[in-house]
């Protein structure tokens, strides 16, 4: 790592705090039950989905318990719309299941006792500890990945290796909310197709080669 790329790191996450000073996440949780729940639903699915299908949800399963002992189909046509639903109903159910056979039916704030509950990988796991339980962990989705590889802070591919890049560059305090500002910076600017560039704040401290031309 050069002194070069964490001189720009910290001028990027400046930039990006000015832009979006107070940042949570957008899915609506009660406990840290739910949010595990709907942080596994949100794979593949939009926040505002996955916010239309949690209340009733949470309203007729509102423990590991009840999701365990619940017929599958059930919570199939309530995720239906999120998009993958037998695979995250079979996931919600044996996630239940192992936090009450291991855990007491309570969820962990440890990363590691996180990612070995099944359907828990460590994007879900981070944002459990980040927005729950307070403990700072960096969230590597398609627009974390996206962003960063083009502001040229990774070169990797694989999450988790994107992961571990940035926890070298960015103070550990800053690690939850560094990734909601790349999520919400993702929305508004570093889009997949056509990034708004001409206008973005990041975009003298971005080496992206196929920058929209102004």
């Amino acid at each position: 790592m050069t002194l070069d790329l964490k001189k720009r790191a910290d001028r990027i996450r400046k930039t990006l705090r000015s832009l979006y000073p107070e940042v949570k996440p957008q899915l609506l949780y009660r406990n840290p039950f739910e949010l595990l729940v709907a942080t596994i639903l949100s794979a593949q699915c939009t926040d505002r989905q996955v916010n239309r299908v949690t209340p009733p949800l949470f309203e007729e399963f509102r423990s590991p318990r009840d999701f365990e002992k619940a017929p599958r189909e059930r919570i199939e046509a309530l995720i239906r719309s999120t998009g993958f639903y037998h695979n995250k109903a079979r996931s919600i159910q044996n996630c239940a299941a192992a936090l009450l056979k291991d855990h007491a039916g309570k969820v962990p704030d440890d990363l590691e006792k996180l990612v070995k509950l099944p359907g828990v990988g460590r994007k879900t796991a981070n944002v459990v500890l980040g927005a729950a339980f307070g403990k700072p962990g960096i969230v590597v989705d398609t627009h974390v990945g996206r962003i960063t590889r083009r502001l040229e802070l990774t070169r990797n591919g694989d999450p988790v290796k994107v992961e571990f890049d940035l926890m070298r560059i960015v103070p550990r305090s800053d690690w939850s909310d560094f990734s909601l500002r790349l999520i919400f910076f993702g929305r508004q600017y570093c889009t997949a197709r056509s990034p708004k560039c001409p206008g973005c704040p990041l975009k003298r401290l971005c080496p992206y080669p196929e920058k929209t031309p102004e």
